[in-house]
């Protein structure tokens, strides 16, 4: 198992996220943004067995959160014992940007769809009520915790920091740590992919067609529990997970 029983580097480097919660609810002048922090997090010493998660993920116009929008949202709640997927959501945005049609190939999300769909603030409620009070789970956390911080910068003046477990992460430790011998640099063998769909096949979990909100993030839902159960313990601490 990866976890020690002592913190590593980068386990010291996260902020104490019920301590960062107080602060940020005490300064937020937005009453949706108040009610979400005043949920606040578990301690990081909380067993992963009694974690509150909610996968979350979002399609995107491109990958520049300071230039492209949020086009669809997915999300479901799970614990380690359980996917919740009877209480996942998903919502097609309209991103405030231009649809470019390259990216309309990707995720399928037409200029028409677009058109007749409701801006991030009329399901913020909704998607802060899912949120509030759990783990958020994500592949690449750049892309939601960017991309939401910037969203609500534009529409209200402030932005947004939450805790996340970043499965693509914990592959990073399990697959690129050392770096590439001799022999990987002579014959020019590839790193290892920590790519979702290559990260799955790893652990023997079906294909799931990507670039789907929802889908992937029951795709990473999963892959976070078959990590947990090959290298990890019920047992072991949050914090040791989180950043």
């Amino acid at each position: 198992m990866l976890y020690l029983g002592h913190k590593t580097s980068a386990e010291s480097a996260v902020p104490d996220w019920a301590e960062r919660f107080s602060e940020l609810h005490d300064h937020t002048h937005h009453e949706r943004l108040r009610a979400y922090y005043a949920a606040g997090v578990v301690p990081g010493d909380t067993p992963l067995s009694d974690v509150p998660f909610v996968a979350l993920d979002f399609e995107t116009t491109g990958l520049n959160p300071q230039r492209d929008g949020i086009i669809s949202i997915g999300l479901v709640p799970m614990t380690l014992a359980r996917i919740q997927c009877n209480a996942a959501r998903h919502w097609v945005v309209n991103p405030r940007r231009v649809l470019q049609d390259e990216s309309v190939v990707i995720h399928g999300i037409t200029h028409s769809a677009i058109a007749e769909a409701p801006d991030l603030m009329d399901i913020l409620d909704d998607l802060l009520t899912a949120l509030a009070g759990r783990i958020v789970v994500v592949h690449h956390h750049l892309i939601e915790r960017q991309f939401l911080d910037a969203a609500l910068k534009v529409r209200i003046n402030e932005g947004i920091q939450f805790p996340v477990v970043d499965t693509m992460a914990l592959e990073g430790r399990l697959h690129r740590q050392r770096p590439p011998s001799l022999w990987d640099k002579l014959l020019r063998r590839p790193q290892p992919s920590i790519r979702l769909a290559d990260s799955r096949t790893r652990y023997h979990l079906p294909f799931y067609q990507p670039h789907h909100a929802l889908t992937d993030a029951l795709a990473s839902a999963e892959l976070l529990q078959a990590q947990i159960a090959h290298h990890y313990t019920p047992e072991t601490p949050l914090r040791a997970l989180w950043g």
